[in-house]
């Protein structure tokens, strides 16, 4: 019965701390993003939203960072979830003056 117990406080609390993983939001609006720079714990995930009137193609090629999310039509959001630590160049494969930076920390 302990072993029982046991175990059920072990996957309640997994679930529980996988739920607390924050999300930060970045809208994508008059061809640019929301933010600069934002600072983010490994694990942790950005959701980019198009709030503009033309598809996006948010991507970055920073190693253990790298996604393409494709094109982004208006209207859209899509979660990226970052892994490994360190700066991360957030871009739009179509709109060469949207950059971000992202700190990703352990």
């Amino acid at each position: 019965m302990r072993q029982l117990i046991l175990i059920t406080f072990i996957v309640l609390t997994g679930f529980s701390m996988g739920a607390l993983a924050a999300s930060l939001t970045i809208h994508q609006q008059g061809r640019k993003f929301s933010s600069d720079s934002v600072s983010i714990k490994a694990g942790e995930k950005l959701t980019f939203v198009n709030d503009d009137t033309v598809p996006h193609n948010i991507y970055s090629a920073s190693s253990g960072n790298e996604f393409n999310l494709g094109s982004q039509a208006p209207g859209t959001s899509t979660d990226v979830t970052f892994t490994e630590a360190g700066d991360v160049q957030v871009l739009c494969a179509i709109h060469p003056r949207m950059k971000m930076a992202v700190k990703i920390t352990n």
